[in-house]
Order: structure tokens, then C-alpha cells, then sequence
């Protein structure tokens, strides 16, 4: 499929391109890692160079074969050539180490190899929050926002992209679409900066955990992570979490002047009293068996519980500590995440609310076997095509972690850190509980078991239909 390459190609230029401010960062500070950003865009941009004269760049439009290719290539892609300023920076004791972390930031997972976190260099530190800024809008998004050079349409990437239940278009061209979401991700990402900035955190800092934090991604700059920071950051970033979880598509509607918008949005409102029910769940658990302030225990729930279930993944405590109940309620909210048209991972919560109503209208059929009944949200009817794709893809996110937490409890890690880091790789979360819980890390799986999860990140982060299909034989014959 010769159309893939040069796509590839203008996504590793555009790649080279970003490379830069590392590189800039570096050699302002000094810092001699600024030779490995160097040397990797020299790289990065010779194989997109490559990439892109070495192919055919067909005019004709993007057809859902080569869509499905492009989006799942670009990912590998950009992880692949994103890993070499971690490869020799001397940071990581390993290639697939430094591929493991690229790829947990591209799919903005926040999964990490590292022990610590202060001890790294800027130029480090920027470009493992700028990629996962750049995987949270998506780089195939940003591809059809800003590189429509080949000509050809954007409409099949977009759907590989966002293979969420309803495609929302806000404009009819969706190149225009695209940007429109970019301009809203950014401007919020600037204001959380502003906001992080007037509180006393430093401008490198507000930069890197607004970037982290809009993507839902994780990231730090601190080794403590958000409890390095006072209660101030910690509110703003929660309440920022909370926007990156919730569908764009609102936010530039409320900047429209459409203010109205979130209360009538359905989703929203099952994500708001998720959130509520869940934090209010967790303080009383908190209070009623490890006691302390109520103020305190309320913003402890309060962060943990948005941070988790937008699949952001900052901490400020260390809840492997928290009782039982509270444990398994954060490993449910895994697997739900935030909402369809956001930066959050998980099954979303669209999904889980019509897979809510799927059951609700089976029951009244075995009642009212005459009845004709449909699915219906918001007052909109949802087909049985949608209603498919959505009962398919929940049953492959289950298959998937079924038997990820299988193979990773064949490599003789403990059940609880088995499932939990299958969970908060395929959620894109990043820690989980038990040995690669908040206050620990990744970098004691073993080789094989890091594969495992790279696979469950780009899986989830693509929502499981764009990597699987790649994997039956009858989508690659003609």
C-alpha cells in the first residue's frame, strides 16, 4: 500500500520538526543529552525524506484498508523513531525500555520504566510531555489538520482515529474539524498553564503537566508526582482532568456560546454523577476507616478518583495504601474511562451507558415479547449496526485483558499486579496496584511482559477494532 508511506513520511518530518524545541531546551540548559535530540532528528527526518519521494502519492481517496494501516503504523511509527533521544540519552538500560516509555507517552498511558524522576535532564523531561500532549488530540488528527499536502481525504483516517459510537463532524470538511479540536485542546492547554503558573509552579513545569495533563497522560516532572505540589495545583489539575475527559465537541460549543450543552448531553451528565458517586464512595470508605481531616480526605478522593477514571494516572497519594473497597473501586473506573470525543481511554462512558440500556430493553423484551423496542439516548434512537460494533468491541477490551492477565501471570508476577497493569495499559492509565502501583514502576517486568503491554497501550489507545483487525489474514488480501 505505496499511499501509506508518504504519510508516514510527512508525520516523521512533522516528528523531526517538534524535535527541535528538546533540542533547543538542551542546548540552553547546557545539557548534553541535547546530542541524542541532534542526532535523532537527523534521523527521524531522513527516513520521512525517504518515506515520502521513495513511494507512490496517489491522489485518490484514502480507502479503510489503507486508513486502518496509516493510523496503526503512525503509531508505531512515531513511537519507533519518538524512542531514540531515550535510547541515547543512557537513561534507559534498554532499546525496548525507551520504546516501552515512547510509546506509554504517545498513547498517553503514563506507564514508566523510570525509578526517579528529578534526577533528568529538561530536555528529557519536555519531550516525554510533549509527546504525550501531542498522542492525546492524536497524531493521525494532527496529520489531517495540518498536513493535507497528498490531497487525498481525511474522512477514513478520521473514523480509524476516533472510532467512537457517533462521529462528531463539526464541520463539514473534516480537515476543518480537525483543526477545530486542535484549537480547543490548545487554548485549554494554555489556560491551565496560566493557571498552574499563577499559583507559584515554575513556567517549565506548568508547561509540562498542562501538557500531560490535557492529554490525560500522567507524566511528571516529579519523581512524587502531583503530591509534590500544594493544594492550589492540585485542585486546578483536578479540575482540568475533568475537561480533558469530557467530549472537545462541548467545549467548543460552550466557547461558541453555547452554554447549555453540557447539561443536555446525556454522556456528561452519566459522567458527572459516575465521578460524584465514586468520590463521594471512596471519602466516606476513607473517613470511616483511616479517619483524619475531611477536607484533606475529600481532595485525596477527589483527585484519585478524577485522575483514574479520565485514565489521566497522577497521584498525590499512594492508594495501594487505601482500603480494599476503595482499591477495587479505582480498578473498575480502568476500564470505564472518560468520555467518547476526549483525550481519556477505557471503554468510554457513551458505551457503558448504552451497553446499560442494551440490557435494560432485553429484559422488557423477555417481559413484552411483542414490544418493538429501541435503544434510545438522549432522545436519539441508536441502531443495531452501532449497537454491534459497541457489544464487539467491549468483548474484545474483556478478551483482550483476559488474556494479557493470563500470559502476564505466566511470567510469575502476582495476580494483583497481573491484572492491574493489563487494565491500566489497555485503559491507558498507567499505574495500577500492587508492584506498579502509584508510588512504584514498570521497570521490573520482564522483557516479554513489556511487549504484552505495549500491545494492550496502542490496543486501547486505538480502541482495540484498528490494531485487531490488522491481525486477521482476509484484511491484507485484495
Amino acid at each position: 500500500m505505496p499511499q501509506v508511506f508518504p504519510i508516514l513520511g510527512l508525520m516523521n518530518l512533522s516528528l523531526a520538526g517538534i524535535m527541535t524545541i528538546p533540542l533547543v531546551i538542551g542546548l540552553v540548559c547546557g545539557e548534553k543529552e541535547s546530542v541524542a535530540f541532534a542526532i535523532a532528528i537527523g534521523i527521524t527526518a531522513m527516513a520521512g525524506l525517504l518515506f515520502y519521494f521513495s513511494f507512490s502519492q496517489d491522489k485518490k481517496d484514502i480507502n479503510r484498508r489503507q486508513a486502518f494501516s496509516i493510523v496503526s503504523f503512525g503509531w508505531l511509527n512515531a513511537s519507533l523513531f519518538g524512542a531514540i533521544p531515550f535510547a541515547l540519552s543512557g537513561f534507559f538500560p534498554q532499546p525496548l525500555d525507551a520504546f516501552f516509555e515512547t510509546v506509554s507517552g504517545f498513547t498517553t498511558t503514563g506507564a514508566s520504566v523510570l525509578t526517579t524522576i528529578d534526577n533528568l535532564p529538561k530536555s528529557i523531561l519536555f519531550w516525554r510531555s510533549i509527546i504525550q500532549w501531542l498522542g492525546g488530540m492524536g497524531i493521525i488528527l494532527f496529520s489531517i489538520a495540518i498536513l493535507p499536502l497528498l490531497g487525498v481525504g481525511g474522512m477514513q483516517l478520521y473514523r480509524a482515529e476516533v472510532p467512537s459510537p457517533f462521529l462528531d463532524k463539526l464541520r463539514p470538511r473534516i480537515a476543518e474539524t480537525a483543526k477545530i479540536l486542535w484549537q480547543t485542546y490548545l487554548l485549554i492547554t494554555g489556560l491551565e498553564i496560566v493557571f498552574l503558573w499563577l499559583g507559584g509552579m515554575s513556567l517549565f513545569d506548568s508547561f509540562c503537566h498542562a501538557f500531560t495533563t490535557m492529554a490525560t497522560g500522567g507524566f511528571s516532572t516529579k519523581t512524587e508526582s502531583i503530591g509534590f505540589f500544594g493544594r492550589y495545583h492540585r485542585i486546578v489539575i483536578t479540575f482540568f482532568m475533568l475537561l480533558a475527559g469530557t467530549n472537545f465537541a462541548l467545549h467548543y460549543r460552550f466557547m461558541k456560546g453555547d452554554y447549555g450543552g453540557y447539561k443536555r448531553d446525556r454522556e456528561f451528565r452519566f459522567y458527572l454523577s459516575l465521578l460524584a458517586v465514586a468520590i463521594g464512595s471512596v471519602w466516606v470508605i476513607l473517613m470511616l476507616n483511616l479517619g483524619g481531616s475531611w477536607e484533606n480526605r475529600l481532595e485525596e478522593s477527589a483527585f484519585q478518583v478524577v485522575s483514574i477514571m479520565t485514565t489521566t494516572g497522577f497521584a498525590t497519594t499512594d492508594f495501594n495504601q487505601w482500603p480494599p473497597f476503595c482499591r477495587y473501586l479505582l480498578f473498575v473506573l480502568m476500564f470505564i474511562g472518560g468520555c467518547a470525543g476526549s483525550t481519556g481511554g477505557g471503554i468510554k462512558c457513551i458505551r457503558i451507558l448504552l451497553l446499560y440500556k442494551y440490557i435494560q430493553q432485553e429484559f422488557k423484551k423477555i417481559m413484552h415479547p411483542r414490544a418493538v423496542l429501541a435503544v434510545k439516548v438522549g432522545g436519539q434512537t441508536i441502531s443495531p449496526a452501532i449497537m454491534n460494533g459497541i457489544l464487539g468491541m467491549f468483548i474484545l477490551f474483556i478478551g483482550i485483558f483476559v488474556f494479557a492477565s493470563i500470559a502476564m501471570s505466566l511470567l510469575g508476577l502476582d495476580i494483583i499486579t497481573s491484572i492491574s497493569s493489563v487494565a491500566a495499559a489497555l485503559g491507558n492509565i498507567g499505574p495500577g496496584l500492587a508492584t506498579v502501583g502509584p508510588t512504584a514502576n514498570y521497570a521490573h517486568i520482564p522483557a516479554t511482559g513489556k511487549l504484552i503491554l505495549i500491545f494492550c497501550m496502542l490496543a486501547g489507545r486505538l480502541e482495540i477494532y484498528t490494531v485487531a483487525i490488522l491481525l486477521i489474514p482476509e484484511f491484507w488480501r485484495k
